[in-house]
Protein backbone atom coordinates (compact mmCIF):
# COMPACT_ATOMS: atom_id res chain seq x y z
CA UNK A 1 0.00 0.00 0.00
CA UNK A 2 1.50 3.46 -0.84
CA UNK A 3 1.06 6.11 1.25
CA UNK A 4 1.94 9.47 2.12
CA UNK A 5 3.55 10.88 5.67
CA UNK A 6 5.25 13.72 6.39
CA UNK A 7 5.85 16.38 9.38
CA UNK A 8 4.44 19.97 9.13
CA UNK A 9 3.94 22.90 11.14
CA UNK A 10 0.06 22.53 12.91
CA UNK A 11 0.07 26.43 11.71
CA UNK A 12 -0.12 25.20 8.11
CA UNK A 13 -2.56 23.01 8.87
CA UNK A 14 -5.32 25.14 10.73
CA UNK A 15 -5.77 26.94 7.27
CA UNK A 16 -6.70 23.40 5.65
CA UNK A 17 -9.30 22.38 8.94
CA UNK A 18 -10.29 23.23 12.08
CA UNK A 19 -6.91 22.07 14.25
CA UNK A 20 -7.14 21.65 17.92
CA UNK A 21 -5.64 24.64 19.37
CA UNK A 22 -3.50 22.25 21.67
CA UNK A 23 -1.67 21.48 18.22
CA UNK A 24 -1.75 24.55 15.66
CA UNK A 25 1.75 25.53 17.47
CA UNK A 26 3.26 22.29 17.47
CA UNK A 27 4.99 19.67 14.82
CA UNK A 28 2.49 17.11 13.56
CA UNK A 29 2.77 14.23 11.30
CA UNK A 30 0.55 13.74 8.49
CA UNK A 31 0.09 10.56 7.09
CA UNK A 32 -1.81 9.81 4.15
CA UNK A 33 -3.78 6.56 3.01
CA UNK A 34 -5.89 5.56 0.18
CA UNK A 35 -10.04 5.19 1.11
CA UNK A 36 -10.06 1.87 -0.85
CA UNK A 37 -7.70 0.04 2.02
CA UNK A 38 -9.57 1.40 4.52
CA UNK A 39 -11.44 -1.35 6.50
CA UNK A 40 -14.92 -1.36 5.46
CA UNK A 41 -17.57 -1.28 8.91
CA UNK A 42 -18.85 -4.54 9.51
CA UNK A 43 -22.82 -5.05 8.52
CA UNK A 44 -24.99 -4.92 11.17
CA UNK A 45 -27.50 -7.54 12.10
CA UNK A 46 -31.21 -6.95 11.93
CA UNK A 47 -32.47 -8.24 15.24
CA UNK A 48 -35.47 -9.90 14.72
CA UNK A 49 -37.78 -9.93 17.80
CA UNK A 50 -40.25 -12.34 17.23
CA UNK A 51 -40.40 -13.58 20.30
CA UNK A 52 -41.97 -10.68 21.87
CA UNK A 53 -45.34 -11.81 19.65
CA UNK A 54 -45.36 -15.16 21.37
CA UNK A 55 -45.73 -13.79 25.07
CA UNK A 56 -48.26 -11.91 25.85
CA UNK A 57 -47.59 -9.58 29.00
CA UNK A 58 -49.99 -10.79 32.20
CA UNK A 59 -52.12 -7.94 33.47
CA UNK A 60 -50.20 -8.00 36.75
CA UNK A 61 -47.42 -6.41 34.60
CA UNK A 62 -48.77 -3.60 34.51
CA UNK A 63 -49.85 -2.90 38.79
CA UNK A 64 -47.80 -0.06 40.59
CA UNK A 65 -44.77 -1.65 42.16
CA UNK A 66 -44.52 -1.93 45.86
CA UNK A 67 -42.97 0.58 48.08
CA UNK A 68 -40.13 -1.43 48.83
CA UNK A 69 -39.29 -2.00 45.34
CA UNK A 70 -39.47 1.41 44.24
CA UNK A 71 -37.31 2.45 47.53
CA UNK A 72 -34.84 0.19 46.58
CA UNK A 73 -34.84 1.96 42.92
CA UNK A 74 -34.59 5.60 44.90
CA UNK A 75 -37.94 5.77 43.36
Amino acid sequence: MEYFRKTVSGAKLSDLFDLPLALRNKQVEIIVLPMENQAAEAPRRKLLFDFVKAAPLPERFFDPLPEEELSAWGI
